[in-house]
């Protein structure tokens, strides 16, 4: 095999194979001098290469009697004559035939010699001839190692996360397959293997993902049935609470019961939240900021321990309404649980310039930087697509829920170390959900419709001395006038047995009386807030029921 035939030979065909088969061995190995035989044999460990035939030493010893001949062949010839030839001229003879050995014994050695020297260049040159061939095919076989690698790395750091993107977006496992380039530099059995690999795994994928978006449907599915009869639990609630409300002692149990029942609603509205779907109510018109924290208020245990400092006078619009209860309810609910039994949970809420700031202040144990991080990293998580399936078996639902429904709303949640050594939440709602406070169009109070079948009694009227209670009652000890926020209208008895109740219901102002039926429930819903906008509880629509 000549150099320009090892060296126009195409590498594509030796590419999955370093040990050259016995064919394709070049036959210039034959004889091949010591030194490339040994280093050929260490490059490659392949017997096929090392051939029958001789050394440079056992070729010396071979043609050494060769170049012997001529002299030998020449001195039995000038034997001869001497025996021949007479006496007289045996001695010029002898001298002859003697120069002549010499002479055709140092041709002879000449000519081995250079015959040597050619046979030695001979084989190095082919030496050199493989490993050039050998050379070439080793860097073909390193660049084509090294395509596959880049290839495997762009697929596992690059490819599947793309396409495992196009795949939870809905897109067909076979789409994608299609659209994949693996680039015609590579093998086609290397290709092939590397596209099957992807297949089963997008295969894999797609059936994991059918089966977490079926659970979380049913789980959504679950959460609106429950939030169905969360809602009805309520309304018969409230038609009781009318029906039954001259009776303290029943209002109050309707109105833990009806608070019972929003956690439960609150519970379920997270497990919606956390499967993708929507907390539940959706407001038709805006609702008054001061009347969304106290509808947070109204979904946590310990509602009494949160103080409202101020809120400032803005509304928000009926579909950030619902988020940003819940979003409150769940930071109020970890506020209150993460603090002591007695301490109060401050509320402020006032206008920045990108919007409203609502700041939700706690005396409980700060944050470590174990646990910031811990929290940074579960919100993190929770916005890059936390769900059901990723709670695993932990119980506390309240920052995933909260991460969700800022990331879908375009709220801002910042936990930091407040001054009493407890923690700080500030939530940063954007101008885009701000609106101004509807003032209602007329002061008259709407009344509810006076149930069926319930007995008809005249109107009570407040008595002069009640009157100067209650107006007493707003004034300073320095005799001046107080403006009281939301004070609550002292809800008149009604007499609807023919008997008396046991024990004569007191004023407002006695520090001893019982709390009168609806107050409450005012804490929960703010129904009886006619001067600054809707109430929480009016009729919006609902897709609880969904």
């Amino acid at each position: 095999m000549s150099t320009d035939a090892i060296s126009n030979r195409p590498l594509g065909h030796t590419h999955w194979n370093i040990l050259a088969r016995p064919s394709e061995v070049p036959t210039v190995l034959v004889g091949a001098p010591h030194h490339a035989q040994s280093t050929n044999s260490r490059l490659f460990r392949d017997p096929s290469m090392v051939r029958a035939g001789s050394t440079p030493r056992a070729l010396s010893h071979a043609v050494a009697p060769a170049w012997l001949i001529p002299p030998g062949v020449l001195a039995g010839a000038c034997g001869v004559a001497l025996v021949c030839v007479s006496a007289q001229i045996r001695t010029p003879v002898a001298w002859c035939g003697l120069v002549a050995v010499v002479l055709a014994a140092i041709t002879s050695a000449e000519t081995a010699r250079r015959a040597r020297s050619a046979e030695a260049a001979r084989y190095t040159r082919a030496n050199a001839e493989v490993q050039r061939y050998y050379a070439q095919r080793e860097t073909a076989l390193l660049a084509r190692l090294s395509d596959q690698r880049a290839t495997t790395v762009w697929l596992a750091e690059e490819l599947l996360p793309a396409a495992v993107a196009r795949l939870q977006k809905g897109e067909p496992p076979s789409e994608i397959l299609q659209s994949v380039p693996f680039g015609e530099h590579l093998d086609s059995e290397f290709a092939e293997a590397l596209r099957a690999a992807l297949r089963t795994l997008l295969e894999a994928v797609d059936a994991e993902e059918r089966t977490r978006d079926s659970s979380q449907r049913a789980l959504v599915a679950i959460a609106r049935r429950v939030q169905a009869i969360v809602h009805q639990l309520a309304k018969d609630l409230r038609d009781m609470q009318i029906l039954h409300g001259t009776d303290v002692v029943v209002s109050h149990g309707l109105q833990d019961i009806d608070h019972r029942n929003a956690l439960i609603g609150r519970l379920a509205a997270s497990i919606a939240v956390l499967g993708d779907a929507r907390p539940g109510r959706q407001w038709s018109k805006a609702i008054p900021l001061y009347d969304i924290v106290r509808g947070a208020m109204s979904r946590i245990v310990d509602y009494p321990r949160v103080k409202l400092q101020s809120v400032t006078e803005v509304a928000v619009i009926g579909q950030g309404a619902e988020p940003l209860i819940h979003l409150l309810a769940e930071l109020l609910d970890n506020a209150t649980t993460f603090s002591p039994p007695h301490a109060p949970v401050e509320v402020t809420a006032s206008e920045v310039p990108t919007g409203v700031a609502i700041e939700i202040e706690d005396r409980g144990v700060g944050l470590t930087e174990e646990a910031r991080q811990r929290i940074d990293r579960v919100m993190a998580h929770a916005s890059s697509g936390m769900d059901l399936a990723d709670l695993g078996e932990a119980t506390q639902l309240g920052l995933p829920v909260v991460s969700r429904l800022a990331r879908e709303h375009g709220l801002d949640v910042d936990l930091r170390t407040s001054a009493y050594g407890g923690v700080r939440a500030v939530v940063l709602v954007p101008r885009r959900l701000i609106t101004t406070v509807q003032q209602p169009a007329s002061k008259v109070q709407q009344f509810t419709p006076r149930p069926t079948g319930a007995p008809t009694v005249p109107r009570p009227t407040m008595t002069r001395d009640a009157a100067a209670e209650s107006v007493e009652a707003e004034k300073t000890v320095n005799g001046l006038p107080q403006r009281r926020r939301e004070s609550p209208v002292p809800t008149p008895v009604v007499r609807t047995t023919p008997h008396p109740p046991a024990a004569p219901a007191a004023t407002p102002g006695t520090a001893d009386a019982p709390r009168q039926p609806g107050l409450m429930w005012e804490a929960f819903s703010g129904e009886k807030r006619s001067s600054t906008g809707p109430s929480i509880r009016t009729n919006e629509p609902s897709d609880e029921g969904e």
